[in-house]
Formats: C-alpha cells, sequence, structure tokens
C-alpha cells in the first residue's frame, strides 16, 4: 500500500532562490527515487536513479546515492560529500546538490509543531480508507467504460484509492500515427520525460495557450516533427483553455476530454478526471457529404473548425499520405458517442451560433432531454477551480441554463438551487501540497468575497476516493436527488463568464472570451452503452450500433455516484466516480473560501506560510 506524501524537495536556481519554473518533488514515506527526470532540464550525466530519499511523518530522513556520482549535502552551514553507496541523515531545510551539473534542491519535511495535526491527518485517511472505499469498487467493465470517466492517479495515495484510474501513459499507448495536443499549459521537459512515446508518434501538433516566452521555449526544445499552434483570441482576457488528446491509429481515433494541463503537479498531485472513447474508420459505403444524424461529429468538427491550426500530412498504413484539418475527422463513425461535446470559442455569437457554445449549448441540449420525476427543482453543484468576477445577474443566467429540461409529461425540471464545492484555508493548509496547492486555485479575495457568493459556498470532502487532501483541479457539473444523477459535465471550464458566456444586447448575443472543451453525460439508451471497438485491441468489434429511431421504447441509463447503495449490476446503471461528497456540506460560520492573494500566517503541513 502506498503512503502519503510527507515532505518535498523544491528546486533551486544556481545562487539557492528557489526556482518557480520548476515543480517541487513531492516525496512519499519511504524510499523515493530521484534523479535525471526529476531536474528541469536534460542532463545525461546525472543517473535515472541517483539518489534515494527516506522521510518519515515523524520528521526524520535519510538519503542515499544510487548513481556513480557524488552528492553534496549542505546542513547547518556544513558542507558534506556523499560517496556512491554512501548514506547520510537529513534535516528540514537541508540543500542537496547532484553533480555533475549542480543541480540544487531544498528538502522539507513536517515541523515539530505540525507533526501531531499531520499525523492525526493520516491516522485519520488510514482509518478512512478501511472504512470509506467506494473508488475501490469502481470497476466498470470495457463495455460501459466509454460511458463514465475515470480519475487521474494521486502519488501518495493508498494504493486501493488509485483503483481504475489513469496516468498518461495509459491514454497514449498504441501505434498512434498522429496525434493533436489541445491544453493550457504545457511542460515540454516534463512531458517528454513521464510519456517518452510521443517522441515516437511521426505527427504531433500541440494547440497551447502558453505565452510569448514559454512560446519560445517549446519552440527550441521540441522534436522536429512536432507543430505549435496557439489559437488566435480576438476579445482580451480569453485564454486556449481546452484540455483534450486526439490520437489518429491506423484502425481509428482516440478521443480524450480531461481536466489536466500538461505539467507534473497536474498529473499527480491533483484531483483530476478523464473521458475517452475510441472510434472505428467510417465503411467505404458511408457518404461523408450526406446529411449527418450524430451530435458528437458535428460538435466536435464545428469546435476543432474554430482552431484553424495549420493543415498537416500524416501517412497512414492503407491510406497513404492525408491531410490532418478539422474535417479529416469527419471520416470517423461517431455514431456509438456516449457523451456530447460542450464547447466554448471567443467571439460575440448570434442567431444560431448563439446556441452551438458555452452555456447556451448546454442549454440546448438540456431541453431536448427527458429525465425522471425525481429531478423537478433538485439541486445542483458548481465545482471548479478558478472563480471568475461574478454578479448575481449572470449567476441566474447560468442556473436558468443549468436548470433546463423536462420529464415524461413535458413539465419542466424548473429551478435547481446551486452549491459552490470550493476548498477552505483549512483544506488547502492540510493537503497534500500544502499552501502550494494553492496556486492551482486561483481566485483573488475580491472575487471570492463577494457577500451574495456566502449562501452557495460547500465543502471539498471527498474521503470516498481518499480524495480529500488531493485539491481539485478537476471541473464538473452536475444535476443531482441523493445518488442518482440527471446529468453530469466534466470540463475545463471555471465559474466564470469568460468561459461560458455571458448573453448581451436584450439576449441576442452571447460573447465568450476563452475556448473550453467538456462532456456531458445524459441518459442513453441501454443497447448503445455496448461500445466495444478498441484502436489498440485488434480484437475489439467494429459493428455498428443500432441507432434509436422515434417512438421506440425503451430502456434508459441512470447514472448514479460511486456511493449509491442500488443494484450495481443492472445494465441500466452507469457508476460516475464524483470524487466530491453528495449531497455537498455547506460551509459553517468557521469555514473561510481559500483565496491565493491573501496571507495566511498558520503554517501548513511542511511548516510554510503563505505567500512563501
Amino acid at each position: 500500500m502506498a503512503s502519503s506524501q510527507v515532505a518535498y524537495l523544491i528546486p533551486l536556481k544556481p545562487d539557492l532562490k528557489e526556482d518557480n519554473s520548476s515543480p517541487r518533488i513531492t516525496l512519499s514515506e519511504g524510499p523515493n527515487t530521484i534523479g535525471r527526470l526529476n531536474v528541469s532540464t536534460t542532463d545525461k550525466r546525472l543517473s535515472r536513479k541517483h539518489i534515494t530519499i527516506t522521510p518519515s511523518a515523524s520528521g526524520s530522513a535519510s538519503l542515499s546515492v544510487e548513481g556513480t556520482n557524488p552528492v553534496v549535502v549542505r546542513s547547518s552551514g556544513e558542507r558534506k560529500k556523499v560517496n556512491p553507496r554512501g548514506e547520510v541523515s537529513l534535516a528540514n531545510d537541508d540543500l542537496i546538490e547532484l553533480i555533475p551539473g549542480h543541480h540544487f534542491f531544498k528538502l522539507v519535511l513536517p515541523r515539530e509543531s505540525e507533526r501531531g495535526s499531520y499525523e492525526r491527518a493520516a491516522k485519520k485517511a488510514r482509518k478512512e480508507g478501511d472504512d470509506v472505499e467506494a473508488i475501490r469498487s469502481f470497476c466498470p467493465d470495457s463495455e460501459k467504460l466509454p460511458s463514465t470517466f475515470r480519475l487521474l492517479s494521486v502519488d501518495g495515495l493508498p494504493d486501493w484509492a488509485n483503483t481504475s484510474c489513469v496516468s498518461i501513459n495509459d491514454v497514449v499507448e498504441g501505434d498512434v500515427v498522429a496525434a493533436v495536443l489541445s491544453n493550457y499549459m504545457v511542460d515540454l521537459d516534463w512531458l517528454l520525460s513521464a510519456c517518452p512515446k510521443l517522441v515516437n508518434i511521426p505527427q504531433v501538433m500541440v494547440v497551447h495557450g502558453e505565452g510569448d516566452g514559454r512560446q519560445e521555449y517549446i519552440q527550441r526544445k521540441k522534436p522536429a516533427n512536432w507543430i505549435l499552434h496557439k489559437p488566435r483570441l480576438p476579445i482580451s482576457f480569453g485564454t486556449h483553455h481546452s484540455k483534450a488528446i486526439f490520437l489518429v491509429y491506423p484502425r481509428g481515433v482516440r478521443v480524450v476530454v480531461h481536466t489536466a494541463n500538461l505539467i507534473h503537479v497536474d498529473w499527480n498531485n491533483k484531483s483530476q478526471g478523464l473521458w475517452m472513447q475510441d472510434f472505428p474508420w467510417k465503411s467505404d459505403d458511408d457518404n461523408i457529404d450526406t446529411p449527418k444524424v450524430c451530435g458528437f461529429e458535428d460538435d466536435l468538427v464545428d469546435y476543432l473548425a474554430v482552431l484553424k491550426w495549420p493543415e498537416f500530412t500524416a501517412c497512414l498504413p492503407g491510406r497513404g499520405n492525408v491531410k490532418i484539418n478539422a474535417a479529416f475527422f469527419r471520416k470517423f463513425d461517431y455514431s456509438s458517442a456516449t457523451v456530447r461535446l460542450i464547447a466554448s470559442v471567443p467571439g460575440y455569437h448570434t442567431g444560431s451560433n448563439m446556441r452551438k457554445w458555452g452555456h447556451m449549448k448546454l442549454r440546448t441540449i438540456l431541453q431536448e432531454c427527458i429525465f425522471d420525476r425525481e429531478f423537478r427543482r433538485s439541486p445542483l453543484v458548481y465545482q471548479f477551480s478558478s472563480l471568475g468576477s461574478l454578479d448575481e445577474k449572470w449567476l441566474a443566467e447560468f442556473g436558468a441554463s443549468l436548470s433546463s429540461g423536462i420529464t415524461e409529461d413535458r413539465t419542466p425540471l424548473g429551478h435547481g438551487d446551486p452549491l459552490i464545492i470550493w476548498p477552505t484555508v483549512e483544506d488547502v493548509r492540510c493537503s497534500l501540497e500544502g499552501y502550494a496547492a494553492g496556486n492551482a486555485i486561483p481566485s483573488p479575495l475580491k472575487n471570492v468575497e463577494k457577500p451574495f457568493l456566502k449562501k452557495y459556498w460547500a465543502k471539498w470532502k471527498a474521503d470516498h476516493s481518499a480524495r480529500s487532501r488531493a485539491m481539485p483541479h478537476i471541473k464538473t457539473f452536475t444535476r443531482y436527488s441523493d445518488q442518482k444523477i440527471a446529468w453530469f459535465l466534466l470540463t475545463s471550464s471555471n465559474l466564470s463568464k469568460a468561459a461560458w458566456g455571458a448573453l448581451q444586447k436584450n439576449n441576442s448575443q452571447l460573447m465568450i472570451r476563452s475556448y473550453e472543451l467538456g462532456v456531458l453525460f445524459l441518459p442513453s439508451p441501454v443497447k448503445t452503452q455496448a461500445c466495444n471497438f478498441s484502436c489498440t485491441d485488434n480484437n475489439s468489434s467494429t459493428k455498428k450500433v443500432k441507432q434509436e429511431t422515434k417512438g421506440e421504447v425503451e430502456k434508459r441509463s441512470k447514472l448514479v455516484t460511486m456511493t449509491w447503495q442500488g443494484d450495481r449490476d443492472s445494465p441500466e446503471i452507469i457508476s460516475l466516480p464524483v470524487p466530491y461528497q453528495l449531497p455537498p456540506e455547506p460551509y459553517s460560520s468557521e469555514d473561510v473560501p481559500w483565496s491565493w492573494d491573501r496571507g495566511y500566517s498558520k503554517k501548513d503541513v511542511y511548516g510554510q506560510v503563505w505567500p512563501r
């Protein structure tokens, strides 16, 4: 069983000041191997297993040298050389220098004053791991996997907490011939070391939202066959924030929508979510010019067309050279898609385009859906990692979209009261990363402390997924009744006008600033849940799924949480690994919502204050 995080290493510059451009390295209780892949620049003089650091929750640690080169430890002003196979005890704030190359790190251990609370938290987490293990039983069979999503693995959690969870290497696999990586932040050094298979893909397009400085760095460091593209941002204060991966195989295409930046901390230390499904090529008798009946295909191609990346050519086995552009993605059969895409693109959208993007797209789809009567006036959850500057008028506009839908007797579901799941200051202070986790929850005090928001705050509690201390970067929106779910959205969109859009000009125009992408899970005909096709399994079926016809009466799937207590073997049940507690627990009078521009003097589990 994996142990909890008890320490971390802070990368330092040669002048021994903290290197904010490199992620800190989390250390779990027990042996942790550090080497070449942990430094910010490639240095093959270092061993892959250069040193082993073994910390404990009691506040002690030791270092042993595994590689062929010595290490220098600076402790209490003294400089000590540790030769290969040597071992030395470490203390808090000791400096470690990997040589050759002079790569510096500072060790941070829990201070004595914090160990009691840390050990109590660890003990509590272990106890809860014995009693509440809903994620352990989340093991949907392969046919139902496309109908749900998965959480990303988190370092330092018990093994059961990462059951059915995924890493980037579980996504990028097999004989990929072309790839499109879409994201906001891209740490190229980490990405290539964490997923070396990317280097061998013949053609890779990276659609990103990085600033000019980072873009120039990536341009210098990227493999020769990679192409960078930053989509146009026509309205100020927008970003390219969508997080997706499109992998083209000889057998089909894999579509992945997720919530993690392409950086170390997002794929290792945060609560994150990911959905993916494989789709086969259309058969030769399919005419791509005929009227389309698949909403997913239109959702996807309409979104990709707006990105306007420079088309490139890939050589596909049996198909020759093919131009990879938005229209290329019409060559695949999406009739088995189990989700709808909800995208945002920047612009002033009018007419029919107004209902293609942002919260108006979500409203349009939900208005056409029939839900069980138990969801009439049922509550909503808004869960995200960055809060925009909101007002009550826009929150009502947004809530109207998410409250859409009807019952079988054509009665509107009606308004749902929302709760906003947002970490408290104590959640961040006691998290796996301590206050450092607050860097990825970037909302200023002026946005968080608006008086009208107070009635909406609810706690981030995730004991059943063991993620109470893994701060959320995942973004989800849902309507629920106890442990049953009307619909569920996994998305890159935070709660902001920039992401979702705001109606203007007497509701005749929708203004959106940013690019976003999400997947909407809805009840669907039970027969469409059999999704056997895989791009990486030659034995998978490519049999077409029969489409539902008008007047056809069928059972429909029901969406539930991991902690739902009903019959999980029923073919109608789709279990979603909602990582947080439902119903959410409202803030108490003592709870304070996290804001990253406020100072906090109470030390975190590593003895740090905020800001550092």
